[in-house]
C-alpha cells in the first residue's frame, strides 16, 4: 500500500460505499474533509478500511448526493472540504487538477506547465494516477499529447464515459470523444 494509502486509512474517520452508474464507489473521510473517492476495481484502491462505515455521516451524505446529480448530468461544483493526502508534488498536480473546468481537457504537459514545471509532464502523470479523490479531482480530464486517451486508475472506459457526460452537458448536440475509445 502506498504512503498516500496509509496516511489517508490512518486518518480516516468514516467511510461508506455508493452505487455509480460507473460502479461502486468507496468514499473516504477524515476530520479535515473528504479524502477519498475510489471505484471497485481502480487502480490504488486502498485496502479494507477500520474506520466505521456511516452512510449518514453528513460530509459524505452530501459527497453522495453530489456525485448523484453529477452522474444526473447536473452542472455539480463539487465544494465538500477535501483533505488531499500525498506528496507536496502530488498535492500541487491535484490543486491544478481541481481548476480543470468540466467539459474542458488538459494534456500532461500543459498540467505540468500550469504547477510551473512544464518539463515533468511523466512526473505529473503519476501524480495523475495517483489521485486518491476520483471525479471530485478532475483527473479524467487529463489526456496525452494530441488528445490521446491514455491511463485512467478507474480504466479507460470509466474516462470516457466521464468525459462523454461532461461534454453531453457542455454541447449537448455533439460528442468529441469516439465511444470506441474505451475498447
Amino acid at each position: 500500500m502506498s504512503s498516500t494509502l496509509v496516511s489517508i486509512q490512518q486518518a480516516c474517520t468514516a467511510q461508506c460505499r455508493v452505487d455509480s452508474p460507473l460502479g461502486p464507489l468507496l468514499l473516504a473521510r477524515t476530520v479535515a474533509g473528504l479524502a477519498g473517492v475510489w471505484f471497485d476495481d481502480q487502480q490504488h484502491h486502498p485496502a479494507a478500511w477500520t474506520a466505521r462505515h456511516a452512510p449518514a455521516d453528513p460530509l459524505l451524505r452530501r459527497t453522495a448526493q453530489q456525485l448523484s446529480r453529477y452522474f444526473d448530468g447536473e452542472p455539480v461544483r463539487f465544494d465538500v472540504p477535501l483533505d488531499l493526502h500525498g506528496t507536496v508534488f502530488q498535492r500541487r498536480v491535484w490543486q491544478a487538477l481541481l481548476r480543470i473546468e468540466r467539459g474542458a481537457t488538459r494534456t500532461y504537459g500543459e498540467v505540468a506547465a500550469m504547477i510551473g514545471a512544464p518539463a515533468a509532464a511523466r512526473a505529473v502523470g503519476a501524480a495523475v494516477g495517483r489521485n486518491p479523490l476520483s471525479i471530485i479531482v478532475p483527473c479524467h480530464r487529463v489526456l496525452g499529447v494530441g488528445g490521446a486517451l491514455t491511463g485512467y486508475a478507474g480504466g479507460l472506459g470509466r474516462k470516457v464515459a466521464l468525459l462523454e457526460l461532461e461534454l453531453r452537458r457542455r454541447r449537448p448536440a455533439q460528442s468529441a470523444l469516439p465511444l470506441e475509445a474505451a475498447a
